[in-house]
């Protein structure tokens, strides 16, 4: 009857620490419950905005280099595993429960006295299965604030993994306008190269019959290996520029003479604003990665505070104690304990100290990071803008020598159709209408990407209507 009481005795206290932890579990759960998480990453894309540009093709490309580029996908591995980073550290805040079996046999033991009851030498076995458990009261919030520190880590990841998105997005479309240019450029280079073999063919003529100087000659036949020269290099180019192109997206079978473009005439020119508000910053990914990394730091330094406070834990042991196997799960084997133990450091040789002034000025350098991304963040916003403001201009004047240009070679077409200008005078005529057309073709692209930096410059946003939303 005596072991029966004992025993049901102790199979309360197992149903109360049972009871105790899981209570405690549940409400360290309660408090780290957060909202689940979203697919973001194909916002990160910003497909909307690319498609003002007005070419599928680009927007395809975009695409593929989501499903495929490497960094991209190291960016996100980096945030999963941020992730189970903030689990492990949410796990200190839960009670720890486990299983550590004793069981060992004494072949000669010394004399143990008890009192005055003297035990001589002896052999047994023993045998210990208790379950352990342990919780560190969060009396001070130390435990959570570490988790949220590491949440914010998270965060800050994740604007590396956004920025790594804007880095890609924005290459993948200059590598892009840079691959129709040269498709451009070398079609244009053609043209002038077979124009001028033309020409030269007839300064020859001109000259076996004594109509042109020598010079006249040589200088057409040095003009002719120059064009040839720059058609090598936009060829060149293009091959650099198509396997740029092919890596960024993915696409590591496919030559640059095989990937898809569109032609030159359907790229469309987005319109500037006069001015771009500072404010814009505040979506740049370093800007509010460098926040952060501040509000992170300021919860370390609280942590290293409360370091120095003392620490509360909570334990218990229940399981099963005997010195013979065969009966080890008897009601009268079982046992039981609870115990609430403080902890106190009393002295490590200034280790907390150390590491609370260690992170003050992480405090102090995390604000002058802060300050410079600023200050770099303004800078880069305006130096995209005015560059784009600078090609922008210079477009429109190379527009302007181009139809001048075509003005002048459509008198010299009447001239040569009513008999006025010789076929070698309306040759020339058309190669310097090329010219102006390739400087028309490089100031075009060259503006196109200027607006693609201002779309890195301010975070990944429409920057023609970036200044509505602030």
């Amino acid at each position: 009857y005596d072991n029966t009481k004992k025993a049901i005795a102790s199979m309360k206290i197992l149903k109360i620490l049972l009871t105790l932890f899981i209570l405690l579990c549940n409400l360290s759960v309660v408090q780290a419950k957060t909202k689940s998480n979203e697919d973001y990453r194909i916002e990160y894309l910003n497909l909307n905005w690319w498609q003002k540009y007005n070419d599928p093709v680009l927007t395809d490309y975009l695409t593929t280099a989501y499903k495929n580029n490497q960094d991209l996908k190291i960016a996100t591995i980096n945030v999963k595993q941020s992730e189970q980073i903030v689990k492990e550290a949410f796990a200190n805040q839960l009670p720890q429960i486990g299983f550590q079996g004793d069981i060992f046999r004494d072949f000669r033991s010394a004399n143990v006295k008890l009192g005055d009851v003297i035990v001589k030498d002896y052999s047994q076995s023993n045998f210990f299965l208790p379950l352990t458990m342990s919780y560190e009261a969060d009396i001070w919030g130390e435990n959570y604030l570490k988790t949220k520190s590491y949440k914010k880590q998270l965060e800050m990841i994740k604007e590396n993994e956004r920025a790594s998105y804007i880095a890609l997005t924005s290459a993948v479309a200059s590598e892009y306008f840079n691959l129709v240019k040269f498709d451009k450029l070398i079609k244009n280079q053609e043209e002038l190269v077979k124009l001028q073999s033309e020409i030269v063919r007839l300064e020859e003529i001109k000259y076996q019959n004594g109509l042109c100087p020598i010079m006249e000659l040589m200088d057409e036949k040095q003009l002719l290996t120059q064009l040839q020269q720059e058609l090598n290099v936009y060829i060149d180019k293009r091959i650099i520029v198509g396997r740029e192109l092919g890596v960024l997206v993915g696409e590591r079978e496919k030559d640059q003479s095989v990937m898809p473009r569109s032609d030159y005439s359907v790229l469309t020119l987005l319109p500037l604003p006069e001015s771009i508000n500072a404010e814009v910053i505040q979506y740049r990914p370093d800007y509010l990665k460098a926040e952060e990394y501040i509000q992170k730091i300021g919860i370390d330094v609280k942590v290293a505070r409360r370091d120095f406070l003392p620490k509360f834990v909570l334990y218990g042991q229940a399981g099963f104690s005997a010195y013979n196997l065969t009966n080890i799960f008897g009601n009268h084997t079982f046992k039981s304990a609870l115990g609430f133990m403080p902890v106190v450091d009393l002295f490590t040789g200034g280790a907390k100290m150390a590491h609370l002034k260690y992170t003050k000025l992480e405090l102090e350098k995390a604000k002058q990071i802060y300050e410079k991304t600023v200050l770099t963040s303004i800078q880069e916003v305006n130096n995209s803008l005015g560059g784009a403001i600078t090609r922008d201009l210079n477009y429109k004047e190379s527009v302007k020598r181009y139809n001048l240009e075509k003005d002048k070679f459509a008198l010299a077409d009447k001239k040569y159709n009513i008999g006025a200008k010789s076929k070698l005078d309306r040759m020339k005529d058309r190669e310097k209408l090329l010219v102006a057309e390739k400087d028309e073709v490089n100031s075009r692209v060259n503006y196109l990407i200027s607006t693609v930096n201002i779309y890195k410059a301010v975070g990944g946003k429409d920057f023609t209507t970036v200044n509505d939303n602030l």
